[in-house]
């Protein structure tokens, strides 16, 4: 019997950036899956926090030289990997030097919000899953974590349905407190935009704001997961209004890798 594939998207994790618990959680989880027998793989974007020299990043020829169509534009994606050392683990960089060269993550340093982070957690969610192509390598699960990974189930479930390497894939999408007061601008959507996506794929993205993000991520997800305890009501009442299906598994929860573990198995039958 294969080795089940789980792939990881974040935003974070630990040591590379850390910037809430998710960071923590996505250096446990994929150890104790890759320790259960799993095949694992994660994918994160490259933010200008991240000391490439202490990390030994180092560029990955062959999977770079990608453009990822942003509207009018392309821009070219960069891939880049490091190790955990001590789990053994690949993480996988995605570096665009517009988007993610600022020695900040989502905010400037006056706290302000960038107004084109919605372009990149489109670039984002775009170039992960043509590096994954790239890979050849076929995920049974798709885990994906936060605002920034919400278009993955979308893309899957529409521009990559048909995909011989994607065909077989389930989405988890996890959802935390990590939310911002900001509203992108009305151009977002032609961005947003592949290949069999119309308008009213993206019906539940059209308040262009944080909820807009968890509720197109619950919309097209297999299982959705409520991963902080005290989730704002807001947020609650996104999952309720469109997740099929909810489990609750919150950060620091003792049970996480048995829970996960078992659902990643039950998606992949």
């Amino acid at each position: 019997m294969s080795k089940l594939r789980i792939l990881y998207i974040s935003s974070e994790i630990d040591p590379f950036l850390e910037t809430s618990q998710i960071a923590s959680l996505l250096r446990k989880l994929p150890q104790e899956m890759q320790e259960r027998g799993m095949e694992i793989r994660i994918l994160i974007p490259r933010f200008g926090l991240i000391n490439e020299r202490k990390h030994r990043l180092h560029e990955v020829v062959r999977l770079s030289g990608i453009n990822i169509s942003i509207g009018e534009e392309e821009k070219p994606l960069i891939i880049k990997v490091a190790s955990i050392p001590s789990a053994k683990l690949q993480v996988y960089f995605l570096d665009n030097e517009d988007y993610f060269h600022r020695k900040t993550v989502f905010t400037d340093k006056a706290g302000t919000f960038y107004d084109d982070n919605d372009e990149r957690a489109i670039f984002f969610c775009k170039g992960a899953l043509e590096t994954v192509k790239k890979l050849g390598w076929a995920p049974d699960v798709v885990h994906c974590t936060d605002w920034m990974t919400a278009l993955i189930p979308l893309y899957l479930k529409t521009t990559y349905k048909n995909d011989p390497i994607f065909k077989n894939t389930k989405t988890i999408f996890s959802v935390y407190n990590n939310s911002f007061d900001h509203t992108f601008s009305d151009d977002m959507f032609p961005k947003v935009k592949m290949m069999d996506i119309g308008d009213e794929n993206l019906a539940n993205l059209r308040s262009r704001d944080f909820f807009g993000f968890i509720k197109i991520g619950c919309q097209y997800s297999d299982v959705v997961v409520k991963a902080n305890p005290s989730l704002n009501e807001a947020v609650i009442t996104a999952l309720d209004e469109t997740a099929e299906r909810q489990i609750n598994s919150f950060v620091g929860d003792e049970n996480a890798a048995e829970t996960f573990y078992n659902l990643y198995t039950e998606l992949a039958d």
